[in-house]
């Protein structure tokens, strides 16, 4: 058998040679391909265009009155409440939907009330077996009387003896008492039978006021409990009515100007939903809330409308201008009028000059304003803005005059 010649197995130099340059070439062929990436990754985002957030300048003046102070807040009602049921039970029936007017006193719902029922049977029950207990010992009474009638006789003949009327006696006391046991026990049995009557009541949750439901909180056959029993299992609501009546208007006013404000000032409103001159509410200062918030250096102002609509719902958002309560004086016609109001957010400012960033085109225009009087988080603009223009309130620092943004969708 011939050797094998191992020498066929040898790598030649010019093979060894050649395999390291493959690699080096295809190392360097990586590092090409991931510098080219990164300078795409890079140049995509330059080209990307920077967002940002943008308000609409709104009109100055509309009203013969001056206005002291701009603010923003929610409508909320006066009453709210989500309907609880006061035991732990299974609901057995749901009898409205969202959206539903209710009644004072409606059915909203009703709970598992076989239990309690049995209950409630088993009181009156009690009840009725007291109540025929008392006309046995009643017709008892009339004998042993009768009886105690004819001993008194028999004695007074010297016929019976004093022992005999006295257990006629004693038979006629001891009826009595346990006719006046019976009584207690009927008493007892009617205050049993109340409870679980009111435990049956219990299981039926009706509406505490009338207004509408705005929240359906549980479904037929889940456990409800006036005490959340953890693990999202048990719902502690039924359902959220609220009273459209008793919606009002809720704002935070900084502390610096709650001096402007006073109760039973003129308001106008407008809800962010409804924007149009049209949708103006007038309303009043209802109350002002005796206490500030130190970490917003913020009071409470609450305003009632002076008339409610079906457009006013709960949390709505809503920009509210309080009114000077004394007539303006005769406006001198070489005055500087406001042409519109803006966020202070819009202004930025640069040396002692003011600018704002317009929005037209999707690019950016720096504008200089002329500014007027601060109306707590607004301004009014003498010059350089007019109603309807659209304002960056939010955005990059760096933008450029000129340069192209994408405006953020709320």
């Amino acid at each position: 058998m011939p050797a094998a010649d191992l020498s066929s197995l040898k790598i030649h130099d010019s093979a060894r040679t050649k395999g390291a340059a493959g690699r080096v070439l295809a190392y360097i062929s990586a590092v090409i391909g991931a510098l080219v990436l990164l300078g795409g990754g890079v140049l995509a985002l330059r080209g990307r265009k920077p967002q940002v957030e943008v308000t609409t300048a709104r009109a100055a003046g509309g009203s013969d009155q001056v206005t002291a102070l701009n603010a923003s807040g929610y409508v909320t009602p006066r009453r709210r409440a989500t309907v609880a049921a006061k035991i732990t039970g299974r609901v057995t029936g749901v009898f409205f939907d969202e959206g539903n007017n209710v009644k004072e006193g409606q059915l909203l719902a009703t709970l598992d009330d076989s239990d309690v029922q049995k209950s409630l049977s088993a009181a009156k029950a009690d009840r009725d077996s007291s109540e025929a207990a008392i006309a046995d010992l009643q017709v008892q009474l009339k004998l042993a009387e009768i009886q105690l009638r004819r001993v008194k006789g028999l004695v007074e003949a010297k016929v019976q003896t004093e022992e005999a009327l006295d257990n006629a006696s004693a038979s006629v006391d001891s009826l009595k008492a346990k006719i006046a046991l019976a009584k207690q026990q009927v008493a007892a049995a009617d205050t049993r039978i109340a409870q679980a009557q009111q435990a049956v009541d219990n299981c039926t949750i009706r509406a505490p006021f009338a207004g509408r439901i705005v929240s359906k909180d549980a479904q037929v056959g889940e456990m409800v409990s006036p005490i959340s029993a953890g693990g999202g299992f048990t719902r502690t609501g039924i359902a959220t009515i609220v009273d459209m009546k008793s919606n009002e208007i809720e704002v935070d006013v900084n502390e610096a100007y709650i001096a402007k404000v006073k109760e039973r000032q003129k308001v106008e409103a407008k809800l962010d939903a409804y924007p149009e001159e049209k949708d103006k509410y007038s309303a009043r200062v209802r109350t002002v809330i005796p206490s500030a918030d130190r970490q917003k250096a913020t009071v409470k102002v609450r305003i009632s409308f002076d008339k409610l609509d079906d457009k006013i719902l709960p949390d709505m958002g809503v920009k509210v201008a309080f009114l000077e309560d004394e007539a303006p004086k005769k406006k001198d016609p070489n005055a500087v009028v406001a042409k519109a109001i803006i966020p202070l957010s819009a202004v930025h400012k640069e040396g002692d000059s003011r600018y704002v960033l317009l929005v037209k085109n999707e690019a950016v225009e720096r504008r200089g304003v002329t500014l007027g009087m601060e109306r707590g988080t607004d301004v009014d603009v003498l010059a350089g803005v007019n109603p309807g223009d659209s304002l960056v309130v939010k955005g990059p620092e760096n933008l450029k005059d000129g340069q192209g943004v994408e405006i953020k969708q709320p």
